[in-house]
């Protein structure tokens, strides 16, 4: 086990459950998939920001975070569908 250097990690406040975890292009058998996996952190950011219409500032709050590690969360979440879309990928959402 290593030592974690630095302070611990703060639980983000999560208001949305999925009900779905998994979502793949039509047609492509799973077993034939690469997945992306997606944190429901992650879910959520885009949740607050793109559904709910907040600001970044609202978001963080709502997510008891700072507007920076918000914004690491998006850009993260971001990313992580841009390759799922573009490359064909399935999305897993996790904890």
């Amino acid at each position: 086990m290593r030592n974690r250097i630095g302070r611990p990690r703060l639980k983000r406040k999560i208001c949305f459950n999925p009900q779905v975890k998994y979502f793949k292009p039509q047609d492509v058998p799973m077993f034939a998939l690469d997945v992306v996996e997606l944190k429901k952190e992650e879910l959520e950011a885009m949740r607050l920001k793109n559904i709910k219409n907040l600001n970044q500032r609202e978001c963080a709050e709502k997510m008891k975070t700072s507007p920076a590690t918000l914004q690491r969360i998006l850009s993260s979440a971001y990313q992580k569908i841009a390759i799922a879309l573009t490359e064909g990928k399935a999305i897993k959402i996790i904890n």
